[in-house]
């Protein structure tokens, strides 16, 4: 079954940088889309940013936010600079399959103070 594993989270000081990464299997990588979700406490699920399979990016929001994807290695990965207080959350990488988001990995935590 399809398998989404993040890593790289922890914690920063405010205007500090992170990167994490979602190591995808299971499936075949280069034929789905890829994105990022952040969960804040007490806050609802928002998308980040998304990659499509030929690299085209969209940003779901305004950040120093940077996704990029290796179609050899089935790795995406969420380069964040800048980071403020706000951008604490749990990050999720998902899947973007027939424009729905159909797996998610276990989520890493961000904490930025």
């Amino acid at each position: 079954h399809v398998q989404l594993a993040e890593s790289g989270g922890g914690s920063v000081e405010a205007g500090g940088s992170l990167k994490l990464s979602c190591a995808a299997s299971e499936y075949i990588f280069s034929m789905c889309g890829m994105g990022w979700y952040r969960q804040a406490q007490g806050k609802e699920r928002e998308l980040v940013i998304m990659i499509a399979p030929d690299g085209t990016i969209k940003d779901a929001m305004k950040g120093p936010f940077t996704i990029s994807r290796n179609n050899a290695e089935n790795t995406v990965s969420l380069e964040m600079n800048s980071l403020k207080p706000e951008d604490t959350a749990e990050y999720y990488c998902v899947r973007n399959s027939m424009s729905s988001f159909d797996y998610w990995g276990q989520g890493t935590q961000v904490t930025v103070s």
